[in-house]
């Protein structure tokens, strides 16, 4: 039986890098193959920190770079989805670009490529966004009422994966912080 496969999508983000991180840590003990993407450049440290990690650019908007990780990693067993565009007031400005980031339809797509696509187990990052705001605390039954372009954005892509994809886990978070990544991501709550 040959080795998993993981796959961070986003793997130069705050949460990406911590996940990276994470995996590295326990790669003795648990052998499987890591990859992750990033979208303008992979930063030097992140490179040096994770040396036995494959690294691919890919353009979440275009699905470009897929092909890449077809070629040279293959078939990812598991896909941890933490890219997106973030910022609420970068959505608000560009709710087009919103969409095609955060709903990751070139994701899903590329999956779908692959013969046994369905082995693959997606985990998609939302936010707790995707609720509007007037009470404490939230549950998944709870009906999704987003009042920003970011909530709507992790809305659609909840409700693409929920109809495209039949192995996955979505989410949802609050605000993620704790310590600085290795290559410092910028609006990052370190602790």
């Amino acid at each position: 039986m040959s080795a998993k496969k993981v796959l961070v999508v986003g793997g130069t983000g705050y949460l990406g890098q911590h996940l990276l991180q994470g995996f590295s840590e326990i790669q003795a003990t648990t052998p499987f193959a890591l990859a992750f993407t990033y979208n303008s450049f992979p930063p030097q440290p992140l490179l040096l920190a994770f040396p036995t990690s494959f690294a691919f650019h890919v353009d979440l908007k275009t699905g470009l770079g897929f092909d890449s990780i077809s070629q040279q990693f293959g078939q990812p067993d598991v896909v941890v989805n933490c890219a997106a565009l973030s910022v609420p007031r970068a959505c608000e400005n560009d709710p087009d670009a919103a969409i095609s980031i955060n709903v990751p339809s070139s994701l899903v797509n590329w999956l779908s490529s692959f013969a046994q696509s369905d082995n693959t187990l997606l985990i998609h990052l939302s936010t707790d966004q995707v609720y509007e705001g007037v009470k404490s605390f939230y549950k998944e039954e709870d009906e999704a009422l987003p009042v920003n372009v970011y909530g709507k954005s992790k809305v659609a892509a909840e409700q693409f994966i929920s109809e495209k994809w039949s192995n996955f886990a979505i989410l949802r978070s609050s605000i993620i912080f704790g310590p600085q990544t290795v290559s410092p991501v910028p609006k990052s709550l370190p602790i």
